[in-house]
């Protein structure tokens, strides 16, 4: 009977060392994932001011212009389409030409 008490208690004292052990083990991996999250949190704020400056106006007009060699429009390049269905008591626009600008002299002739 001693024997089996002695084995009980040591089940026991075995038990709470294997726990101790998960809650220590478990307590790293939380730290480690507190420091991921913050790593991560940086680099959203880096992303998200990088975002920002590539989507500024000012930068879109200069990539626009000096890479893609693309103008502002001249008269009769701009044509204003109507969303909405025209209506019958309303004339229906009248086709108008369009033409491209391109400007190939900064590529090569392509």
């Amino acid at each position: 009977m001693r024997i089996l008490a002695c084995l009980g208690g040591l089940c026991l004292v075995l038990a709470f060392v294997w726990e101790r052990g998960d809650i220590v083990r478990v307590g790293y991996q939380i730290q480690r994932l507190k420091a991921e999250k913050t790593r991560l949190e940086r680099e959203r704020d880096h992303l998200r001011v990088q975002l920002s400056a590539l989507s500024a106006p000012d930068r879109i007009a200069k990539v626009a212009t000096e890479r893609l060699g693309m103008t502002l429009p001249q008269d009769g390049q701009i044509v204003m389409v109507n969303s909405r269905p025209a209506s019958p008591s309303v004339p229906r626009p009248v086709p108008v030409e369009i033409r491209v600008a391109r400007n190939d002299a900064g590529e090569g002739g392509r």
